[in-house]
């Protein structure tokens, strides 16, 4: 002999997406797991059809399932199940998210057709002022005494820290500290006295 065995909700006629839904807009975690657990897969499947890119589709799936949490009362039971009525704002969402896209996109494409053409001319003077600021500042940092020259070359050519220019060069940190600080002072007057 076979015994059904039903849930209460089973027994009583609601299905157990509305039963979930019952309990999400008392805001029960487990409820919300549940429905997750249940079609997350399907949600996924679809929106990842539609949008065609992996890492987009599952934060689409995020963003539907925040919305259910938030927004569970929108769901009707009246006007139909559940699944069809989560695959439709899916599908909703997915569709937001191309538009979305495509509308950036466009900008895009309109802002580079706005944009002025390169200037064709040469700037001489430019290229002549930046020469002889270099040469200048070659011309200064060879008056440098040695160790103040090769600090500032270690910190500011080869990007290392006043730690590292004093390992490297085995040197106390507040004397190497005192070479650049010194040498920069000395590289500002010379530039500001030729300006």
């Amino acid at each position: 002999m076979f015994f059904a065995v039903f849930s209460p909700s089973e027994s009583s006629g609601v299905s157990p997406d509305a039963a979930l839904i019952e309990r999400l807009l008392q805001r029960d975690v487990r409820a919300f797991e549940e429905l997750y657990d249940r079609h997350s897969r399907i949600v996924y499947g679809l929106v990842l059809r539609i949008l065609q890119q992996a890492s987009t589709a599952e934060e689409v799936v995020q963003d539907i399932f925040l919305q259910l949490w938030r927004n569970a009362r929108h769901y009707d039971g009246a006007r139909g199940p559940f699944l069809p009525w989560l695959l439709t704002l899916a599908r909703n969402r997915a569709l937001d998210q191309l538009r979305l896209k495509s509308e950036r996109q466009r900008r895009r494409e309109e802002q580079s057709d706005q944009l002025p053409a390169a200037g064709s001319r040469p700037d001489f003077e430019g290229n002549l002022d930046d020469q002889r600021r270099a040469a200048r500042v070659r011309e200064l940092m060879s008056a440098l005494k040695p160790q103040q020259r090769r600090a500032i070359e270690l910190a500011y050519f080869e990007g290392l820290s006043h730690s590292e220019i004093a390992a490297r060069l085995g040197e106390p940190l507040g004397t190497v500290k005192s070479w650049i600080r010194n040498g920069l002072l000395k590289l500002k007057e010379g530039l500001e006295a030729t300006a």
